[in-house]
C-alpha cells in the first residue's frame, strides 16, 4: 500500500476530499464517499466496488491495515490527523475513515423489475437515515431489492450507507425516471407482482389480515415519506392498503421502523431462503 501523511487541510494531495458535503457535486465526479471502519472494511472486501483512495487517522490505518494490504498498491491511502479531518472534509467527522469510490453503473428499472421477486419502493423518501434504515430492513428479511421514485434520497450517501450498516452497498436498487414513475404500479403489476401500499390511512386493512393470506410469489410494498406518505395515485393503483395498528397517542411510526415491521410479518424472502 501507499500511504502518505499529509499535515494540513490545504494539502494538495488531499484535493478530492474538500467539500464532501455536496452530494450532487461528488456524483458528477462519479465517486461517493463511505464512512467508518466497518463500512470501509466491507467496501475492501467486496470486489463489486472501485475504492480510489483513502483518508484515515493513524488509529485507522493501524486497524485496517491487514485489509488495505488487499488492496492495488496504487491506491491512495492519505493519513492526516483526526482534527484535521472537519476543515479539510466540509463536515464534522470523528470516525477518522472515509473512502471514496467509484459510483457502480446504474442499475435499470426494468432489470431490477425482472429480476426480483420481493421488492420495496420508496416514494420521495428524502431522509438519508430513513433510507438507510429501509436498506438494513431489505437485507435482513432478505428483500430482492429497492426501487427508488427520482426524488427519494440516493442510497450511496454517507449517512445512508452508515446508517445501513453498509446494506445500501449489497442490496440491489434502481432508480426511476420520472416518466417512469408514472407507471411504476402497472409496470410491477404486468411482471406479476402483487402491490402493497403500506399507509396509516383508510381504506385499509390490518397488516396482520393481509399476512395471513396465501403468500404471493412476487411482492412489491410501497412505502412513502413521513408525513406526506404515499401520494394518493401510487396508494390508489395498489393492489392491496394495508397498515399497522397503532396507539391512538400517536401519529404515525417512523417509516424505517414500519418497513422493519411489515417485512417481519411478511416473513423472510422464500426464494431467496430457497437458494432461487
Amino acid at each position: 500500500m501507499t500511504v502518505v501523511r499529509i499535515e494540513c487541510a490545504s494539502d494538495a494531495r488531499a484535493a478530492a476530499y474538500r467539500d464532501l458535503s455536496d452530494g450532487e457535486l461528488l456524483r458528477s465526479r462519479g465517486v461517493f464517499v463511505a464512512e467508518g471502519r466497518l463500512v470501509v472494511r466491507r467496501l475492501i472486501d467486496d470486489p463489486r466496488y472501485t475504492i480510489e483512495s483513502l483518508l484515515l487517522n493513524e488509529s485507522a490505518l493501524r486497524d485496517l491495515e491487514p485489509a488495505i494490504a488487499r488492496l492495488d498498491s496504487a491506491v491512495p491511502v492519505l493519513v492526516c490527523r483526526t482534527d484535521a479531518f472537519a476543515q479539510l472534509t466540509g463536515y464534522n467527522i470523528h470516525r477518522g475513515c472515509l473512502a471514496l469510490v467509484r459510483r457502480p453503473p446504474p442499475t435499470a428499472t426494468t432489470s431490477l423489475i425482472a429480476s426480483a421477486a420481493w421488492l420495496i419502493v420508496l416514494e420521495g423518501v428524502t431522509n438519508a437515515d430513513n433510507v438507510g434504515g429501509v436498506f438494513r430492513n431489505a437485507a435482513a428479511f432478505d428483500a430482492d431489492g429497492v426501487l427508488l421514485s427520482p426524488t427519494t434520497c440516493d442510497p450511496l450517501y454517507r449517512k445512508a450507507i452508515r446508517t445501513s450498516m453498509a446494506a445500501a452497498l449489497r442490496v440491489p436498487f434502481a432508480r426511476a425516471a420520472a416518466e417512469e414513475w408514472t407507471g411504476v404500479v402497472g409496470d410491477l403489476r404486468a411482471a406479476g407482482f402483487t402491490v402493497v401500499a403500506l399507509t396509516p390511512r383508510e381504506p385499509s386493512e390490518p397488516l396482520d389480515q393481509f399476512a395471513a393470506r396465501p403468500r404471493p410469489s412476487r411482492l412489491a410494498l410501497l412505502v412513502g415519506a413521513e408525513g406526506a406518505g404515499l401520494s394518493n395515485a401510487i396508494a390508489s393503483a395498489a393492489d392491496y392498503r394495508v397498515r399497522i395498528p397503532i396507539s391512538n397517542r400517536v401519529d404515525s411510526l417512523n417509516l424505517a421502523v414500519a418497513t422493519g415491521i411489515a417485512l417481519a410479518r411478511l416473513g423472510i424472502n422464500p426464494h431467496r431462503s430457497a437458494g432461487l
